[in-house]
């Protein structure tokens, strides 16, 4: 069971996703050339601690453009599941970067500050325009990039997104020490000169944390770890709603993982063994459905187990053995027999089965019968077959005589309201009586058999000549003459 967006749909989440990778790119190169050139000017390492962050933003957006293009590709017989997992994966690369930037930052402020090396800066207001230009175009791009990924559930994007979102702050820090070590040189406070390293060092710890944060997230994502929207408090509350399904009897297992954009879960549901197909498709339809609340266009895959539940009846539990050995059974009856119970069924076989083999079947139900249900000590069925091939009728003609003679025997009992819809069939020798009979809402099922069974004894006494009466009860509510 899986959701597959339109081909339109697709288009334009891919457009937008390649779109805001693009501007990124466009931004950073600009930002990145520009504290380059301001920090080589005026000798400033916080400057060039940016200028280095910079870089790194760059070939990350370059590498989140290159991601979100692929990502969107459908699954294909090599990627079954997508290419989804190509923005973890460029996640993951732009997190090293950081780290590698980060690494020569902290080895260059450390060499400034315990040798005192190149600490002169060269007094320019280049510096101060190039990082408040930097802080407004991250702040745009920033939450362009923050909307996008959560409409899209971009992974790669909402990197990029708390990437430059960051840059903010070390700006404002390499600002701080720039300013600091101005003043220092201004007044003659020595202490001040070091300003400067010591920003670089604020950005590396601020580069530090956003690698941390976004390292574990990809490396999650990379080995298949639970989505946040589905741990602890959360994936207690889903099983909890799966379970509260019609006919779920427990929820064996739930998994989920993500894929760039997609999400995709598997379960495992326990349901009552007596359920139809037909039910079971259903109650799988409005599992997904449950799932995709939590986990929007998920791919969900539900196996479903059949499960004895605790209220299932003797009655219940023999017609599942017969379900599971894809046999057909009718009344069924169980009644207490000395020590023991007893039980009476109708086997259906096809009427070209030999009996040996018609036996044989009965036999094996028997002894399964038997093991599920020890209780049982003894078993009567009686094998009926039934038309393997749809019979042509010589005449469907209602035959007035006998109709009147129905009319007759029914009047006879009080509960049968009317009969009507009386329609005679003749099938080669046979002959076949079936009628609808009117009777009260409130009738108990086991008065509405009764009447039945002696409106059908007596209809044969009185015309012997009819193999089969067929009887249709109907309330009086719903008499549709």
């Amino acid at each position: 069971m899986s959701y597959t967006a339109t081909p339109e749909n697709a288009s334009d989440k891919g457009a937008e996703k390649r779109s805001a990778a693009l501007f990124s790119v466009l931004a950073a190169l600009a930002i990145t050339a520009l504290k380059f050139l301001t920090g080589i000017l005026t000798g400033s390492l916080g400057m060039l601690s940016e200028a280095a962050h910079s870089t790194v933003d760059l070939v990350a957006a370059g590498i989140t453009l290159f991601s979100v293009q692929v990502s969107d590709r459908p699954a294909d017989d090599t990627h079954n599941y997508g290419h989804g997992k190509v923005e973890s994966l460029s996640a993951f690369v732009e997190a090293v970067l950081m780290l590698g930037s980060c690494v020569w930052i902290v080895t260059e402020a450390i060499k400034r500050i315990a040798f005192r090396e190149r600490l002169a800066l060269s007094f320019s207001v280049w510096p101060f325009a190039v990082l408040l230009l930097s802080i407004a175009v991250d702040f745009t791009r920033s939450r362009r990039l923050h909307r996008i990924a959560q409409e899209h559930a971009s992974l790669a994007l909402e990197a990029d997104a708390i990437h430059f979102s960051t840059d903010i702050w070390s700006s404002l820090a390499v600002l701080a020490g720039l300013s600091a070590a101005y003043a220092g040189k201004h007044w003659g406070i020595q202490g001040l000169e070091l300003a400067d390293p010591i920003a670089a060092l604020v950005v590396s710890a601020i580069i530090l944390k956003v690698v941390w944060g976004l390292g574990r997230k990809t490396i999650d994502a990379l080995l298949d770890a639970s989505p946040a929207e589905t741990r602890e408090a959360t994936r207690i509350e889903l099983m909890r709603e799966l379970a509260t399904i019609e006919g779920v009897v427990a929820v064996n297992r739930l998994r989920t993982r993500r894929s760039g954009s997609s999400y995709f879960a598997d379960l495992t549901l326990g349901l009552a063994r007596n359920l139809t197909f037909q039910r079971t498709e259903q109650i799988s339809s409005e599992a997904a459905a449950l799932v995709k609340r939590h986990l929007p266009d998920a791919d969900v895959v539900i196996h479903s187990v059949p499960v004895a539940p605790t209220t299932e009846s003797i009655h219940d539990r023999i017609r599942a053995v017969a379900q599971r050995l894809n046999l057909t059974l009718h009344d069924v009856t169980v009644q207490q027999f000395g020590g023991g119970l007893h039980v009476e069924q109708h086997l259906e076989v096809n009427e070209t089965m030999p009996l040996k083999q018609a036996h044989e079947m009965a036999t094996r139900l028997e002894v399964e019968i038997q093991r599920e249900v020890p209780q049982v000590s003894s078993i009567l069925t009686h094998i009926e077959s039934e038309p393997a091939t749809i019979e042509e009728p010589e005449s469907q003609e209602q035959d007035r005589l006998l109709e009147a003679r129905l009319l007759k025997v029914a009047e006879a009992f009080p509960e049968i309201l009317d009969t009507h819809d009386v329609m005679v069939t003749r099938i080669g020798p046979h002959l076949k009586v079936s009628c609808h009979c009117t009777m009260h809402d409130d009738l108990p099922m086991a008065k509405v058999h009764e009447t039945i069974t002696a409106l059908e004894g007596a209809f044969k006494l009185e015309a012997p000549e009819v193999d089969r009466l067929l009887i249709h009860p109907e309330p009086e509510t719903d008499n549709r003459r």
